[in-house]
């Protein structure tokens, strides 16, 4: 009611305006009121061009300037003159007479024309920048969103995976519901809550969970909705967010994506005026200006943390801190429960066994899989999601669909087969290695093969060995390809990059190489304005520099006389899993055990071979990390 109240003397107000404009341009040509007398004094000095006469008044027209008269128009009272008409024709004056009717009505009718149109023409505009959404008189109006009662609540039965967290904020629901249990004993709630997380992890889900929880509006904002192109705007939104939520207490206001309004001020390419700053510094003074126990409390979600300035962290803004990580294995076990509530799944689906595929998986890559899982079965005419629809969603997930009508030739094909063989036998005979899970050379996203390698349980850290051992299954691929073929190829370009990078951290990171000592070597900088690495600050001598290479040399060289040493004693089993490659095109890690013996593999054909055809020569290798990876030679 009030914003129509506002929208509508705003209107009057430029209605009234254009009246006083129209009136002013139109001041120089109303008729000029003349007395009789003077009427037929001009009419006789030949300054009068034409006249209208009506039943009461006689409208005329002077001569212009440039004919000896004054120009514009007048107006006299009709007189009973006889000799009116007779005094005009003398004087070569044009007569027009309407006898009928007056005319008053058409004079006030040409000046309020102009003024008619202009106020139309200011209302249609008006009318269209509201229905347009582009709401031109509310620029400084919040844009927030109020979530009424009536939207589908979530509550913290809704959501799994981050049971520290959901603690951690149970403390807001109870002071949303029970204020005086605290404030009895003093206690003061903290008046800002971050959650800090990768993306899809459930940041945004939790904050509509505490809103269903506690049963308070909701006030929903993203960080970029403050920001606009005019100076002032983004300020405004702020007070106008604070102020409606002062109204609503007690509340909840949650700013999504609080980077892109909440970064390090200094940074910017406009100093330290521009217009984003200006919103930062009035949401500090906002934060910092409620009074205790106001029963208002801020939420804010950001995956960079790392860029947000310091003020806005300090307490008494954002007084806690809750950070939300990928899901452990009971964790993606939980969440699969939630998301395959309203789907209807076979009685052979184990969550177990998907919660232990999918190490590094989101709650939003869960929600996916399974999404992914059901449509498949769909296309396939399935009435349950089997396991064999969740694998191949994994699979999706992953590394994308297989590209089963790309054609490859039988070279490329054998390449891939020996790329893909060398990764599995080399991962399969290193126990420090992460397990094998599947091995193919169907070409999936923009690998040819994929070597799918995932660890039997969640890893948060990698020791000196496990970064040994990685480093030598990346390079396998490349080994039994030089072994069997004779020949190298440009599938191993993405091994030899992973393997060197890891090398070269080993050394100047984690302080694992035996000549240099536990030292780190190079200072990275950041740009809080691009968040991320521009340049590293080289803080060692060209003879530490030369030792960081000899040392990164000899890792990934010991790496590879590993690996070839496995792949010479092991060439049978080597060949072994490339038939069943070019056979079959997917081995399934459970099965390579019995590959290694000898014995057949009880399954039938799931994929016919791939005809001949050209390919491409680059391949291109997925790494998941830290705790789930891919090491494809995508050949």
């Amino acid at each position: 009611m009030v914003r129509n109240l506002r929208a509508v003397t705003i209107l009057l107000f430029l209605l009234f305006g254009a009246l006083m404009v129209a009136k002013y341009f139109q001041a120089g040509s109303h008729p000029v009121p003349k007395i009789y007398s003077e009427f037929l004094d001009e009419v006789q000095k030949g300054q009068v061009k034409s006249v209208f006469i009506t039943k009461n008044e006689i409208i005329g027209t002077y001569k212009s300037k440039a004919d000896g008269g004054p120009g514009g128009q007048f107006i006299v009272a009709l007189p009973q003159d006889p000799d009116l008409i007779k005094t005009l024709r003398k004087s070569d004056v044009a007569i027009q007479q309407d006898s009928k009717d007056d005319t008053t009505w058409w004079i006030w009718a040409t000046q309020l024309i102009p003024v008619g149109i202009l106020v139309l023409l200011i209302y249609f505009m008006f009318r269209q920048a509201q229905a347009g959404g582009s709401q031109a008189f509310s620029f400084g109006r919040s844009k927030a969103r109020l979530l009424n009662e009536n939207r589908p609540k979530v509550t913290f039965n809704d959501v799994a995976g981050v049971e520290e967290a959901k603690q951690e904020l149970q403390e807001i629901v109870e002071f949303l519901k029970y204020p005086k249990k605290f404030q009895l004993l003093g206690a003061r709630i903290p008046k800002g809550v971050l959650l800090v997380g990768p993306p899809g992890s459930g940041k945004t889900l939790l904050g509509r969970a505490i809103s269903g929880e506690a049963g308070v509006p909701f006030f929903y904002m993203s960080g970029s909705d403050f920001v606009e192109m005019f100076v002032g705007v983004g300020a405004s939104r702020v007070r106008d967010l604070f102020e409606q939520a002062k109204r609503n207490a007690p509340c909840i206001v949650f700013i999504d994506e609080i980077d892109a309004v909440g970064r390090h001020r200094g940074t910017g390419v406009g100093g330290g005026h521009d217009e984003r700053e200006q919103t930062l510094n009035q949401l500090l003074v906002e934060m910092d200006g409620f009074e205790q126990n106001s029963g208002v409390i801020i939420l804010a979600a950001t995956n960079r943390p790392d860029v947000l300035d310091p003020a806005i962290l300090r307490p008494g803004r954002f007084d806690r801190r809750v950070v939300l990580d990928n899901p452990d294995i009971a964790g993606r076990k939980a969440i699969l429960a939630i998301h395959s509530r309203k789907k209807v799944l076979s009685p052979e689906v184990d969550l177990d066994l998907i919660a232990k595929r999918t190490p590094g998986f989101t709650g939003a890559d869960l929600e996916n899989l399974l999404n992914e899982a059901a449509l498949l079965a769909a296309r396939e005419g399935k009435k349950a999601i089997d396991m064999e629809a969740c694998g191949e969603a994994i699979d999706r997930v992953h590394m994308g669909p297989a590209k089963k009508s790309r054609i490859m030739n039988e070279k490329d094909k054998r390449n891939t087969a020996y790329h893909e063989a060398g990764h599995a036998l080399v991962a399969k005979l290193t126990p420090e290695a992460d397990a094998v899970r599947k091995v193919t050379i169907l070409p999936r996203g923009m690998a040819l093969g994929v070597t799918w390698l995932a660890p039997d349980e969640d890893k948060y850290s990698r020791s000196k060995e496990e970064l040994f051992a990685s480093i030598t299954v990346s390079l396998g691929g490349r080994l039994a390809e030089e072994l069997a073929l004779g020949e190298i190829s440009t599938g191993a370009a993405n091994d030899i990059e992973n393997a060197t990078e890891v090398a070269r951290r080993m050394v100047t990171e984690y302080g694992m190489s035996e000549a240099l000592g536990p030292l780190s070597f190079g200072r990275k900088h950041r740009a809080p304005f691009l968040g991320r690495d521009l340049m590293e600050d080289r803080d060692y001598s060209e003879n530490i520099a030369n030792q960081i290479d000899s040392e990164v040399k000899r890792i990934v060289s010991e790496c590879y006389e590993r690996a070839k040493k496995m792949l010479t004693e092991n060439r049978v089993a080597l060949d072994r899993i490339v038939k069943e490659l070019l056979e079959y095109e997917v081995i399934e890690g459970s099965d390579l055990d019995a590959i290694l013996r000898g014995e057949p593999i009880n399954r039938t054909k799931s994929t016919p071979p791939s005809t001949p055809g050209a390919e491409p020569d680059v391949r291109v290798v997925e790494q998941r990390a830290p705790q789930g990876k891919v090491v494809p030679a995508e050949g």
